[in-house]
């Protein structure tokens, strides 16, 4: 099936790129669009080309589903099609509506004209996937927007719309009215125009060139850290100032160091495994997805007023209820608050504003969330609380409607059992602030049923949100692999570390935020009210006897002032705090244990490897569908240093048999729990026959 269509209207041949969803530039679109232009060569009757997209859009660039296989190479591949669309003797008009973005904008600037559409959204991404513009992004671009503009473009990968381009030799015309009826007419204007106008021919002005691009470094190579695309896009704009040709070569040269590089294959990995998270195996495609028109969420606290901020974001109206009309209030100013302090940043506008805290109202009746398509409970995280309400829920809740726990731990079977309706409960698990965090863990329980389950991810995308499915357990994917990765904190500090030296060494490695303070800013009393549950039901798990103290001490983190740190008005960040120091020194001494310095190299091994084991044991038990899914999870709600690519795909880097040397070093020290490093048997399998998690 041909992925373009060919048409003439008059002297005027139409290739129309068809490749749903976004006309990504796959070897059957490259080829259609090669052939539609060699077609119209040789037609005499055809005095210019118009490249249009669908109402999809122009292009969204490469075919995703092509990255790392023969045909992304294959004749015609984009380069050789951009040259050859430069080259035409026929004016070629690209009609840019909707998206115009990598390849898809490098193929429109090889055209000799360019007229767009209102609203249509042009950028360079590759950068977020660790790359620059392969196919001369980086040398046109600048050509035609500026130096200034090109190079913020390329190095944010940022979309900017048509409009704000309008001004630029970008565009030679904006299309009012239907796009292709006026690229037909400016090709008719300009067929008989020569020379034929060739972007690579401008010249790339700037009043001081040398200047700006100096600036650009310090301040790119200060936010990229780790990441070397960034900088490596400002050189390859820098070498456009030059001759074509070979800024050209110079680009090629710096495309082809950064797919090679670790970085851009951690970030290449992200981007597909984000994908492949919303497809379950055994829920088919076309499952039946139910509307959400109107959402409830029961509890008023910091939890549930973020979660019913997503669904206002969303656009969804909610209803949040509350048995205290303090707390009500309470919550319900907070929201405001939160809303405000966006619009004083200039992130949200005061219609906006307005719109939003208009979508949310709080009630004490539980009678009003009736005709809520779907009830999120965020009450205090325990099972005998949760029944209840969810006792409540199945009495009043209309049919059909989702019932749905933020429960961060616990058991969703159990809690289904608790109404009539099993097959319409999950679990949707937001992070916090719930309003900020991408990740949403969406468990699935015994009886959840494949509608709902689809309708969740379904939900999990308009609130958008990343949805990845898990299994029911203690914690399922996230919070259960961050119990032994926090055994090891526990266990490093008894041994020789202290906080900031942790905090640091994990922080260096990449992390966003190290253990302790991650606790402090999640509420240690939350993490120590888990723990003693755990402990109650199971009376041989090993205890966090320095955790548990600072909660003994009121140490609860940012919300008392105090945790692992100490934190004062005006003081920038966290402090540390004597009292913890003698806590860990003297729970050291009651276990007999006599400190040693410990590095930084350990201390990120030993927590990275207990996050990489639990998470095989995870893969094995079938909590989680694939490895990849467990790195979204620790990507986008744990902040694992995204340049690494998530848990598994790190270890699958590292190589899985150095993982189980490095683990079985560890279970040689006196101070540790040989149980605790004995690989997951799918590991030591894995390891055994050289292959590796992400399969």
């Amino acid at each position: 099936m041909s992925a373009t269509a060919y048409a003439i209207h008059g002297e005027v041949a139409v290739i129309t790129l068809d490749n749903p969803p976004v006309n990504g530039l796959g070897y059957a679109l490259r080829r259609g669009i090669s052939e539609g232009v060699e077609r119209a060569e040789d037609d005499a009757a055809v005095r210019c080309i118009v490249l249009i997209g669908t109402v999809l859009g122009f292009s969204g660039g490469a075919d995703v589903k092509e990255f790392g296989t023969p045909l992304a190479l294959a004749a015609p591949n984009l380069r050789s099609l951009v040259s050859e669309i430069e080259a035409c003797s026929k004016p070629v008009i690209a009609a840019i509506g909707g998206i115009a973005m990598g390849g898809g904008l490098e193929l429109s600037l090889a055209c000799h004209y360019r007229v767009a559409a209102a609203g249509a959204r042009i950028a360079l991404p590759e950068v977020k996937l660790g790359l620059l513009p392969g196919a001369g992004g980086t040398q046109r671009l600048p050509r035609v927007v500026g130096l200034e503009t090109a190079l913020n473009m390329i190095v944010s990968g940022a979309a900017v719309t048509s409009e704000e381009l309008a001004g630029t030799r970008l565009f030679d015309r904006m299309i009012d009215g239907e796009l292709l009826a006026g690229a037909i007419d400016f090709a008719r204007q300009v067929a008989e125009v020569r020379p034929l106008p060739r972007v690579r021919e401008l010249p790339v002005r700037h009043a001081n060139a040398e200047g700006f691009l100096g600036f650009a470094r310090a301040i790119v190579k200060a936010q990229a850290k780790s990441f070397p695309a960034p900088s490596a896009c400002v050189d390859a704009v820098a070498a456009s100032l030059g001759a074509f040709e070979p800024g050209l070569a110079e680009e090629r040269a710096l495309f082809s160091r950064l797919v090679l590089s670790p970085e851009s294959a951690a970030l290449r990995h992200a981007f597909f495994a984000e994908r492949a998270a919303a497809r379950i195996a055994d829920v088919p495609a076309d499952t039946p997805v139910r509307t959400i028109r109107s959402a409830a969420v029961i509890g008023a606290g910091t939890m549930g007023g973020g979660i019913a901020m997503s669904f206002a974001n969303a656009g969804i109206p909610v209803t949040v209820l509350d048995a205290s009309a303090e707390a009500l209030e309470k919550g319900l100013a907070a929201v405001r608050r939160n809303y405000e302090s966006a619009a004083q940043k200039g992130k949200l506008s005061a219609a906006d504003l307005q719109a939003r805290c208009a979508l949310i109202s709080g009630t004490l009746e539980a009678k009003e969330l009736a005709a809520a398509d779907i009830l999120v409970e965020a009450v205090f995280e325990d099972l005998a609380v949760k029944r209840k309400v969810f006792q409540e829920l199945d009495a009043l809740a209309k049919p059909g409607a989702i019932l749905a726990s933020n429960t961060s731990t616990l058991d969703i079977d159990t809690i289904a059992l608790s109404t009539s309706r099993p097959a319409e409960v999950l679990g949707l698990h937001f992070f916090s602030p719930a309003n900020v965090m991408r990740l949403l863990e969406i468990v699935r329980g015994r009886a959840t049923s494949h509608e709902v389950l689809a309708s969740a991810l379904a939900l999990a995308k308009k609130l958008n949100k990343v949805g990845v499915v898990a299994g029911v357990c203690d914690g399922f994917i996230g919070n259960r692999m961050l119990g032994p990765y926090l055994r090891q904190v526990e266990l490093l500090l008894l041994e020789g570390a202290l906080p900031a030296q942790l905090d640091g060494a994990l922080e260096r490695w990449g992390w966003a935020m190290g253990p302790c303070r991650m606790m402090d800013l999640a509420g240690n009393d939350v993490a120590g009210f888990i723990r003693r549950r755990q402990y109650a039901e199971n009376p041989q798990a090993p205890r966090s006897h320095i955790a548990d103290r600072l909660v003994e001490l009121g140490r609860f983190g940012q919300k008392s002032g105090k945790g692992y740190y100490r934190y004062e008005p005006g003081a920038r960040g966290a402090l540390a705090d004597a009292e913890v120091e003698r806590v860990i020194l003297d729970t050291a001494r009651g276990a007999g244990l006599t400190r040693r310095p410990i590095s930084e190299a350990e201390i990120a091994e030993r927590c990275v490897c207990a996050l990489i084991n639990e998470g095989a044991k995870i893969l094995e038990e079938g909590i989680a569908a694939r490895a990849s899914d467990i790195d979204v999870v620790y990507l986008t709600g744990y902040g694992f240093p995204v340049s690494r690519g998530g848990p598994m795909f790190y270890a699958d880097t590292l190589g899985l048999p150095r993982i189980v040397r490095i683990m079985r070093r560890f279970a040689a020290n006196p101070a540790s729990d040989p149980d605790f490093w004995k690989p997951a048997a799918l590991l030591a399998e894995l390891a055994l026959a050289g292959k590796t998690l992400n399969a």
